[in-house]
């Protein structure tokens, strides 16, 4: 019996339009907000012959935070947070991949807010690999991981009557991947 699987290891990019990096926070104290940045980019390498070889990285733009309100978006991009004049990136390199079970990893890295750089480690699921309607192998990635925005910075807050805060100190970061593996005949004639 032939071995059909694709193969995996090589060099992915994410699919800026098919990938969303976001987070969601509490306002008020009872209501979600969910926002992304519509802009990024990313590269994977997956080696599973030496898996302490593989690598993340991915750069997301501060200016193109979306939480389908201009008003909270431009307090976002503001020395109040993200102050993307002065930081215009968010960027995560990856220290270690690690596969935990069945379609099941362990990103550790390294994340950087405001240049204030935290190690911090992330579960994704790996959803599947499957070629596309163009031909591109193309696999998915889910996760999330909570973490505390002041350790990077983000100090700003308004204190409520109820004696809460309007936005939460507590961050879920929310990861839904799409990547498309680098063809090496593509890579060579470039």
């Amino acid at each position: 019996m032939t071995d059909t699987r694709p193969d995996l290891s090589g060099d992915w990019d994410l699919d800026p339009g098919h990938t969303r990096i976001g987070f969601s926070a509490k306002h008020a104290m009872v209501a979600t907000v969910r926002g992304a940045f519509n802009e990024l980019t990313g590269t994977l390498h997956v080696d599973f012959d030496d898996p302490d070889a593989s690598t993340a990285e991915i750069v997301l733009k501060v200016a193109s935070v979306d939480t389908r309100n201009a008003q909270r978006d431009e307090h976002l991009r503001s020395a109040d947070f993200f102050d993307a004049e002065t930081y215009p990136d968010i960027t995560f390199r990856s220290t270690r991949i690690e596969e935990v079970g069945d379609n099941a990893l362990v990103v550790s890295g390294d994340l950087t807010i405001r240049d204030v750089t935290k190690p911090i480690t992330i579960p994704i699921e790996f959803t599947g690999v499957e070629t596309d309607a163009f031909g591109a192998l193309r696999a998915g990635f889910e996760g999330t991981r909570r973490i505390d925005r002041r350790e990077f910075g983000l100090e700003w807050n308004m204190a409520l009557d109820s004696g809460g805060w309007l936005v939460s100190e507590k961050i879920t970061l929310e990861f839904e991947l799409s990547a498309i593996k680098r063809e090496a005949a593509a890579e060579s004639a470039a």
